[in-house]
């Protein structure tokens, strides 16, 4: 991060929009954590362990764009984070507003692909490609996690089984990520 002497506004459209872009991921690394404590204090381990690892990834995300605005020596100043919910009841809420985050996530990367592609910034809208396939992987495992609270009848030990059996934070062979600023956390 540099001084930013001349503040955001110098910026072009889409590298304001890619300093946005990382107030929403540390935002969503904030909102993972308050969610995997509620599992926690519900003593639903692996909910919690998957929602804790769920943080980690969107700083890694947040910190993936540091790194790439660094590169690009693009002078900006770090955000801050937004508001997050706390006041949760039940456990299909968390997952539902898990999924209502990774969906507007995917448009907002969808959005700033689009606006590289007009301001003819190619390098920016390459870097973008692999969180638009990663926002594939954020939303269809959230969206099947919300199934899977919903078919579990409140049997909440079914679905910590479902979560250690098949919600694993494993790499499964897609392209390499971008690189952090600093030691990458998940």
């Amino acid at each position: 991060m540099t001084s930013n002497k001349h503040g955001d506004s110098s910026l072009s459209k889409f590298y304001r929009l890619l300093v946005d872009q990382v107030r929403h991921e540390f935002t969503a690394s904030h909102q993972y954590v308050a969610v995997a404590t509620w599992f926690d204090d519900q003593d639903l381990p692996q909910l919690a362990k998957f929602f804790y690892a769920q943080s980690l990834e969107e700083r890694d995300h947040a910190m993936m764009i540091v790194r790439f605005l660094l590169d690009k020596e693009i002078d900006f100043t770090l955000p801050g984070i937004d508001e997050i919910e706390t006041n949760f009841s039940a456990p299909r809420d968390l997952a539902a507003l898990a999924l209502r985050n990774e969906r507007e996530v995917t448009d907002q990367f969808q959005h700033l692909a689009k606006v590289a592609r007009d301001e003819e910034n190619y390098t920016g809208e390459q870097f973008l490609q692999w969180f638009i396939q990663e926002q594939v992987e954020e939303v269809s495992t959230m969206s099947t996690l919300l199934n899977v609270i919903d078919r579990s009848n409140g049997n909440l030990f079914d679905v910590e089984t479902f979560v250690a059996r098949d919600l694993t934070n494993e790499d499964n062979g897609s392209r390499p990520a971008p690189d952090t600023a600093g030691p990458a956390t998940s």
